[in-house]
């Protein structure tokens, strides 16, 4: 035990208090599938001192670029979209239930406080739930899709969307970022805002210590990951990359509940995930694991069977094939209000794709590539 404080005592965090300002901000502002256009201005907004130029697409996928004019082009990407609900029926009593928009887990929803966003503003709501004396006796029913449902305090239809508030309405949970024990970050939609940080934070690093790359680097941060990729299918067609480095989460598995040996042993704290997997281009994967080694950045490795379940398909399996690697932040209890990352685990994953980029030459041919 006093080794291992030794050893966190010597870290030394290589983003600063502007950076983490930023971080919290970026977490707590509403970012949901398919409206994720106010998150993308704050992210942009901190971006543009450290690239050359931005834009954004049709859809609210985010770019910042260094060296638009190179041919060989080189992604590091994110995703910015959260999980949330779309409201679907509301009763004549003024109740309201919903449906997921992304992964939304319906088990954590009650007694949860929640935004509702409409055109005249921010609807206050909770996840009702009926309490546990007029439960007795009778066989719990668990919460489902069919049973959670939210109160805004309305007794009618009419009273509810006098307020605005309609079917096709998006619902965020109102959560806001911590620190736990100076140790973890906590927070509503670290997956994959977390992401979007640390790329961000590479750009920073490159811009402050003068670095310049011999290719085009586009800093990419991409809408509708939770519901299917879509948002790296659309920019890797409009980009064209030569490369690309995706970063998401994936499970810390040391929490009760889960279970080893499907998957895998990771931990937060343990340092970035590097991914095996059919998506994951072999030589590129290499090139990770030498600058991990070289730069003494820890490093743990997760398999997967058929796809990453990350933008790293979407970016493979585009324009004829683009070699493409996955960097995981171990992340404890996704989905969930309460996300906590590792303060080291974002260091070193931000020094990973720092240090990788200082690796990569212009033209680079990943078929050919050996150690």
């Amino acid at each position: 035990m006093a080794d291992k404080k030794k050893k966190e005592n010597k870290h030394i965090s290589i983003v600063t208090k502007d950076s983490i300002s930023f971080f919290e901000k970026y977490i707590n502002n509403p970012s949901p599938t398919g409206f994720e256009w106010e998150g993308q201005r704050l992210w942009l907004d901190y971006l543009k001192p450290y690239v050359d130029e931005t834009f954004t697409d049709n859809y609210g996928t985010a770019v910042g670029v260094i060296n638009p004019q190179a041919d060989y082009k080189v992604v590091i990407e994110a995703h910015a979209d959260e999980i949330s609900w779309f409201i679907n029926y509301i009763t004549k009593d003024g109740l309201i239930y919903v449906i997921r928009n992304g992964g939304s887990d319906h088990q954590i929803a009650p007694s949860k406080k929640v935004n509702i966003h409409t055109d005249k503003g921010i609807v206050k709501a909770v996840f009702g739930w009926p309490a546990i004396h007029t439960r007795s006796g009778e066989k719990e029913e668990a919460p489902t899709l069919k049973n959670i449902f939210l109160d805004c305090g309305c007794i009618s239809k009419e009273e509810v969307e006098a307020l605005g508030i309609h079917v096709g309405c998006v619902v965020t949970y109102e959560d806001e970022f911590s620190i736990l024990n100076n140790r973890y970050y906590v927070g509503r939609a670290m997956d994959n805002r977390a992401g979007g940080f640390m790329i961000a934070e590479v750009a920073r690093l490159l811009k402050e210590n003068n670095k310049k790359l011999p290719f085009g680097l586009y800093i990419v941060n991409s809408v509708q990951e939770e519901i299917g990729l879509r948002g790296a299918e659309m920019i890797a067609q409009r980009i064209k990359p030569n490369v690309a480095i995706v970063t998401d989460v994936t499970h810390d598995t040391q929490t009760p509940m889960i279970n080893k040996i499907t998957q895998g042993d990771l931990s937060s704290g343990g340092g970035p995930v590097l991914s095996y997997a059919p998506a994951v281009q072999i030589n590129l994967n290499k090139l990770l694991v030498q600058v991990a080694e070289k730069n003494e950045i820890p490093f743990q490795r997760q398999a997967s069977s058929r796809s990453t379940g990350t933008d790293t398909d979407a970016f493979a399996y585009s324009n004829g094939g683009v070699p493409s690697a996955l960097i995981s932040l171990p992340l404890r209890y996704m989905h969930t209000t309460v996300e906590m990352v590792h303060k080291e685990d974002v260091d070193n994953v931000i020094r990973l794709i720092y240090e990788t980029l200082l690796n990569i030459e212009a033209g680079q041919d990943f078929r050919t590539f050996s150690n």
